[in-house]
């Protein structure tokens, strides 16, 4: 299958990763997670996030973050999200299923973001049994935009979650895209700034299946290992889910694939804007472009390379960028829109 720019979960693996599941496949490991390459893989994550820390490993992105969401969270509880979240429009129902609670989608910004005064414009009726109890804010990071929360609009939240004894939730599908993008070190974007717990994505930085459950807030994972069991994300052979992990920190193999994506990216948003027909309607932060074409190019364009349609009614596409996307099939997109524009 030729490459595309609809999704990096399109994407296949990368060469350090593959290298590392062989070296697990040696001989027998104890299963369940009680393995060296699952120890292994904690400290790494230790030294990223600091020592008090709980971190396991599950299947896909849906089961992290409704795994991280339920060891929190009551029957009687709500969840609050953006109304682009992934957990409220791509996780089907899940998250309702596994936790029941109601998601609460809130209004964000053009930029995919929930502001300090919009959640707590939202927090209302604790207390009412009538009504369902604010427990958790769950925000992706970058956003479904592709766009970054700020260190000062990630403590502006925490703060007002702080105020209501609620917990704060980051869907990190695209984590280390935004960890190459921003300016600090993981300990300041998500500990330090009062994230409770974080979904971190492997399959969208180059794994080939898995992802991790970081509890930042150690306290909050005490049933973990049950409701793990209970929500089917108990690996046997968990060791090949860690080991790509431990790869994947310790020898650094997610820095320069995530900054080439978001250098891809960079390089897309600039051949897109010097076409007058094209709009590019997100800011390009991370390995994501959001653009409006005329409609009647998508077609034709997609006969190059598939994408996904964001808006059909305006045109606008969503085009993302991976570890393996080349400057060659950039040109390509690129100079294909100039020959549509030209004609």
């Amino acid at each position: 299958m030729k490459k595309t720019l609809a999704s990096d979960n399109y994407a296949g693996i990368l060469p350090g990763i593959i290298e590392a599941i062989a070296e697990a496949n040696v001989g027998h490991a104890t299963s369940y997670g009680y393995d060296t390459y699952t120890a292994l893989a904690k400290e790494e994550f230790q030294k990223l996030f600091g020592s008090d820390i709980e971190v396991t490993f599950v299947f896909n992105g849906t089961g992290a973050n409704v795994l991280g969401i339920s060891c929190v969270t009551q029957s009687f509880n709500s969840i609050f999200c953006s109304q682009h979240a992934h957990a409220f429009v791509d996780e089907s129902t899940a998250p309702e299923t596994f936790t029941g609670c109601r998601l609460f989608p809130l209004p964000s910004d053009e930029q995919g973001k929930i502001s300090a005064d919009t959640l707590r414009k939202a927090i209302i009726r604790k207390g009412d049994e009538h009504h369902p109890q604010p427990r958790v804010l769950t925000i992706s990071q970058p956003t479904e935009f592709g766009t970054l929360y700020t260190i000062d609009e990630l403590n502006a939240l925490s703060a007002v979650l702080r105020e209501h004894d609620m917990v704060f939730h980051v869907d990190g599908a695209r984590f280390f895209n935004a960890l190459a993008a921003m300016n600090c070190t993981a300990k300041e974007m998500i500990p330090d700034t009062g994230v409770d717990i974080l979904s971190v994505g492997g399959t969208k930085a180059g794994l080939m299946i898995g992802e991790a459950i970081v509890f930042l807030n150690a306290e909050m994972s005490k049933d973990l290992k049950y409701r793990q069991k209970q929500s089917m994300q108990l690996a046997s052979k968990m060791r090949f889910i860690s080991v790509q992990f431990f790869k994947l920190l310790k020898d650094n193999l997610w820095k320069p694939s995530a900054s080439h994506a978001n250098a891809m990216a960079a390089l897309l948003a600039k051949g897109l804007s010097a076409i007058p027909q094209v709009q590019i309607t997100r800011n390009v932060e991370t390995n994501a472009v959001f653009a409006i074409i005329p409609p009647e190019w998508i077609e034709e364009m997609q006969k190059l390379t598939f994408f996904y349609k964001w808006k059909e009614a305006t045109g606008e596409i969503r085009l993302m960028c991976s570890f393996d996307t080349t400057e060659e099939e950039i040109d390509k997109f690129v100079s294909r829109l100039k020959q549509l524009s030209e004609q």
